[in-house]
């Protein structure tokens, strides 16, 4: 069925193309007869208006000559690259981001009747979503929620390109290059926050080695003769890494008790 309003001179077209189509047989085969392969769908015009129901397809398609035209459409997945686009974030830094839209068509007959370019129309609409979300973001919170934000504006193009019978399955944002001068002094920050954090670390075994070495001696003083036996251990152990000559003083009271015996 097509829609109604074609008027009388309509109906006597499509009755002379049927003619037409009937004397011409078998040789009207070859004009009259499409096929419309798996992944595709064909939009019907029959005298400019679109013939309702759903798109044509797969298999094989009858039109009539003169009064009948079709446009295909492919229902497979589409990706297309967003060129790199210029942006400036919310903290005022200029930065460039590109990305990658995949993208289908569901509904062929809205794709074709409601936008004269399914395609290019979709491709625009990612460009100027990218940079509007993107603006409202800063540097920090683009490279550290790169997945969130792609979310988003899936779901933004999504809702967008619905009228137009396309789903947009996923968007992802491949690379975002900043200034020189913004890379170096995000490299002197990371650089300085390691090296604070090392002296965190230095200062914390300091400390504890400290405490341990405050233990320690608390318990030496506690006990003369374990003073004097630590004394010779470390002797012993400066005497066998080398073979210099030593000078080091002997305690008196060590003296004291060797001069008794």
């Amino acid at each position: 069925a097509v829609k109604s309003g074609i008027g009388i001179c309509g109906w006597v077209l499509l009755i002379l193309s049927g003619l037409f189509a009937a004397i011409t047989f078998p040789i009207s085969i070859w004009f009259c007869v499409k096929i419309i392969q798996e992944y595709e769908r064909a939009v019907v015009f029959r005298l400019g208006r679109i013939i309702t129901g759903k798109a044509r397809g797969p298999g094989l398609m009858f039109i009539l000559p003169c009064t009948d035209t079709f446009i295909k459409v492919d229902l497979r997945v589409i990706s297309f690259a967003i060129p790199p686009q210029e942006i400036l974030t919310k903290d005022s830094v200029t930065t460039t981001v590109d990305g990658v839209v995949y993208y289908k068509v569901e509904n062929a007959i809205k794709s074709v009747a409601n936008v004269n370019n399914v395609h290019v129309a979709t491709a625009q609409l990612a460009q100027t979503t990218l940079r509007n979300i993107l603006g409202t973001q800063t540097l920090s919170s683009i490279l550290s929620n790169r997945e969130e934000i792609a979310h988003n504006i899936q779901t933004i193009l999504d809702n967008a390109t619905h009228q137009w019978g396309v789903n947009v399955e996923r968007v992802e944002m491949r690379d975002v290059r900043l200034p020189v001068q913004m890379q170096r002094a995000m490299a002197a920050e990371a650089e300085a926050v390691r090296e604070a954090r090392a002296k965190i670390v230095a200062a914390e075994g300091e400390m504890n080695a400290s405490r341990a070495l405050k233990e320690a001696s608390m318990v030496i003083c506690e006990s003369p003769a374990a003073l004097q036996l630590r004394y010779l251990q470390t002797l012993t152990t400066i005497a066998s890494e080398n073979n210099s000559t030593i000078v080091f003083p002997i305690p008196i009271d060590l003296l004291q008790g060797l001069s008794k015996k």
